[in-house]
């Protein structure tokens, strides 16, 4: 396969956070359109209680700084000029922008202050804690290094399988073959990894999501034909399946003792080789192989079964000292 090349995110604008989140976050504009431009550099929330009561020393000004009751409630009971003076100190660390949580009132004179400042304020309805949980998820899913594999991803049964092989190998064939038998399609051709949260979690480009390209008939919608319930989103990469030609059937492994790895974002993931050929049923082969896969994940090794029925099987038969046969029952 050819080599991967990483993409890696350093930042991004406090416009993407906003358009692509605020649906799913609650999010509002409260004060003026300003500083859209901003960056987010940092994965994670930031909630500037101490900043606010003037330490500084390990204020966190790269992360979106959320307000929530504590911070609020600190900043009604502070004198007017004080308050101010304290929020501009804040601000002036260059923060992206700021979140004030549970539909609350930050408050003109503040308001005023951020927008002096090139900062914009949003407002969510969203409890505190909910709120940086799923932003920091979302965050997360950001910045997370990502690949593009050229293969066909499926989910058979729980278990996230990736077909990758040579142009004309059968990938989508045998995806096919897999989605009428009950699987769901994720990603065609194109397959997006990314390494979130100490998995790997495939995705398809949003325009091509739903849709494949079988050789000889062209794009086919996969909802369309087989139903809502045969595509999905997004799904961890549990399996490889590497699509070889017959010619290598020789090749392959035939006992299954030592699995494989495949190499993504510096993840090993168990791969597999199944030949491919005329009259070979290659989809049925990749759903044993799933299922396989599935058995080892729950400790059930049936390769390492069969080996120690074999090794005391071996040592029932072995020789008695002396030449003699083994005693019969």
């Amino acid at each position: 396969m050819p080599p991967q090349r990483v993409k890696v995110i350093a930042s991004i604008s406090v416009g993407e956070f906003f358009n692509n989140h605020a649906g799913g976050l609650n999010l509002g504009l409260l004060g003026r359109q300003v500083g859209f431009e901003r960056p987010i550099s940092e994965p994670a929330m930031n909630r500037p209680g101490l900043a606010l009561a003037g330490f500084f020393s390990y204020f966190a000004p790269k992360r979106v700084q959320v307000l929530g009751n504590s911070e609020l409630s600190y900043l009604k009971k502070l004198p007017d000029a004080l308050r101010s003076d304290r929020f501009r100190r804040m601000c002036d660390r260059e923060i992206p922008c700021i979140v004030v949580a549970r539909s609350a009132n930050l408050g003109d004179d503040l308001l005023e202050v951020a927008n002096a400042h090139g900062i914009p304020v949003f407002g969510t309805s969203m409890v505190t804690m909910n709120f940086l949980n799923a932003a920091t998820i979302r965050l997360e899913h950001e910045f997370a290094p990502s690949v593009n594999v050229h293969g066909c991803m499926v989910d058979m049964r729980g278990i996230g399988i990736l077909l990758i092989g040579k142009s004309g190998s059968g990938k989508s064939e045998t995806a096919i073959g897999l989605i009428e038998r009950g699987a769901s399609l994720v990603a065609d051709d194109m397959v997006c990894i990314k390494y979130v949260g100490g998995e790997l979690v495939a995705t398809a480009p949003a325009l091509s999501r739903g849709y494949m390209e079988i050789r000889g008939i062209g794009i086919i919608n996969i909802a369309n034909l087989y139903g809502l319930t045969s595509i999905r989103p997004e799904k961890r990469l549990d399996l490889v399946v590497l699509l070889k030609p017959g010619a290598d059937l020789n090749e392959v492994d035939r006992c299954g003792m030592q699995q494989d790895t495949y190499e993504i974002l510096g993840q090993q993931v168990v791969q597999v080789q199944v030949p491919v050929g005329p009259g070979r049923d290659t989809a049925r082969m990749v759903t044993i192989a799933a299922l396989d896969q599935q058995l080892r994940q729950l400790g059930y090794n049936m390769a390492d079964e069969f080996n120690q029925r074999l090794i005391s099987h071996m040592s029932n038969e072995s020789p008695r000292p002396g030449g003699l046969p083994p005693r019969q029952g």
